[in-house]
């Protein structure tokens, strides 16, 4: 992976034409989509179609599967996103616009939900101002584990995620993308069985955390933005070790090997993601992979058994953690092989809206746990009907939220972007970072997730808008 230096240019290389950028990119669109139904099932499952969901929970936990599917998507196309744009602040300007308006709005609703007895909010409530202060940097699963609604528990890891690659990105160490997925999965090999859950909260107090913690982020981001050199690598240097640490010793939810397990995937997505472009041999990527994938399941089949589950027990967790990580690998996998297939458009636009899809089908279920009618036993015609129901809810909900909220706060985020550049300037790093090649690229993220799926309209809008 080369990181000979070059000059960059100040604006950004202008993206290849719409159609053919649509046509490179609706795979990543397509998977999104699918991972988000699949953790739709995986929720809703309990609720109608037991029976069906109990045969499938027996292989393999859906809803694993479909965030282990988004975190392999990021990254692949986050760092796609930061390394096109040549500019920590407009990345996080982006970020900002494309995350926030929809996290807000999830928080807002599942909070009404719950006053007006149509849903819990499971343990904010409890300790409400530490909860507030684990808010700003979407990091509720590493500050207090009181994730409102339940699904941003991903969001957390996005956020390291994003701090890591600007410290990488403004320290010119971002390409060796291979080595840091190889370092994150040995590491929860080695440490998965000692690393704490939340050490630092039952060390400290979960509020004396997470007050610092927003400090220290507020900081670290504050000077990553700004103009200067020495300001701008120390804040990236900040941000980024305080959002590892916080990963490594203090995540609430769900395993102690899940962090850097997760960091490996996203790792490896972005690896296959130079590989497609040349930067890495597409055959040492393979390997790499392999391995990631293979140390990444001896992570969780090994520390799992400290827990000394019973034998069935045991079997079970084996067996879903391995089908989960070998069939996201193999999702994602078979997505790259076919990516210059046509993909159907419900799909395409499944993945357009799963962010809203991810974040808002909880409290859609939480209401429909609140209607004590609709629990009675039914038989299997009836369950599908709800199913059936309750999925169209969702998507009803995040079509409006997608075209009534995230696409223009997208728009203004775009915006505010350009005025920032206008008033200050490109960010100095510009000058000395490589251009990459820059084929069509997406800006969006999964959630997954949780996942969690986070398009970016820059790829799915119509082509006649995607300019």
């Amino acid at each position: 992976m080369s990181n000979a230096p070059a000059r960059l240019v100040a604006e950004p290389i202008p993206p290849e034409p719409a159609p053919a950028q649509g046509k490179r990119l609706a795979w990543l669109d397509a998977l999104r989509g699918f991972a988000a139904l699949c953790v739709v099932f995986d929720h809703m499952g309990t609720m109608v179609l037991q029976r069906v969901h109990n045969g499938v929970f027996q292989v393999i936990d859906t809803g694993q599967y479909g965030v282990f599917v988004f975190f392999l998507v990021s990254g692949y196309i986050i760092p796609a996103s930061l390394e096109r744009k040549g500019s920590v602040r407009g990345f996080w300007v982006s970020r900002g616009f494309r995350l926030y308006p929809l996290y807000i709005l999830g928080i807002a609703v599942s909070l009404l939900a719950w006053k007006t007895g149509f849903g819990p909010i499971r343990g904010a409530n409890t300790q409400p101002k530490t909860w507030v202060y684990s808010l700003p940097f979407m990091m509720s699963n590493m500050l207090d584990g009181a994730n409102v609604p339940n699904v941003i528990w991903t969001l957390s890891f996005e956020m390291v995620f994003y701090l890591l690659l600007s410290a990488l990105f403004t320290f010119r160490v971002h390409r060796h993308s291979a080595g840091y997925a190889l370092t994150a999965v040995i590491g929860a090999v080695a440490l998965g069985g000692i690393l704490p859950l939340e050490g630092l909260t039952h060390a400290f107090g979960s509020r004396r955390v997470a007050i610092a913690a927003d400090v220290l982020l507020f900081t670290g981001l504050a000077l990553a933005v700004s103009g200067r050199r020495v300001p701008r690598m120390a804040g990236a240097a900040l941000g980024g070790v305080t959002g590892l640490t916080l990963l490594l010793v203090n995540t609430a939810y769900p395993f102690n090997w899940s962090g850097l397990t997760i960091l490996a995937l996203m790792f490896t997505g972005t690896m296959l993601y130079r590989a497609e472009r040349g930067e890495f041999s597409r055959a040492a990527a393979v390997v790499v992979a392999v391995v990631v994938f293979a140390l990444a399941i001896t992570a969780g089949v090994w520390h799992s058994m400290m827990w000394h589950m019973s034998a069935v027990g045991q079997r079970q967790f084996d067996l879903q953690w391995i089908s989960c990580l070998v069939l996201a690998g193999a999702t994602f996998g078979a997505g790259m092989l076919l990516r210059h297939r046509t993909v159907p458009r419900m799909l395409a636009w499944l993945g357009l809206v799963s962010y809203s899809v991810y974040l808002l089908h909880p409290i859609v279920l939480n209401a429909y746990r609140s209607i004590p009618v609709l629990h009675r036993p039914h038989p299997f015609a009836v369950q599908a009907g709800l199913a059936a129901g309750i999925l169209a809810v969702v998507l009803a909900c995040a079509a409006l939220s997608y075209y009534l909220v995230e696409a223009p706060m997208q728009r203004v985020g775009h915006r505010f972007a350009r005025r920032l550049q206008t008033r200050f300037g490109p960010d100095a790093i510009t000058d000395d970072l490589p251009v990459p090649d820059a084929p069509a690229v997406a800006t969006g993220d999964p959630l997954l997730t949780g996942t969690q799926g986070l398009p970016d309209p820059a790829h799915t809008r119509p082509a006649h808008e995607a300019r």
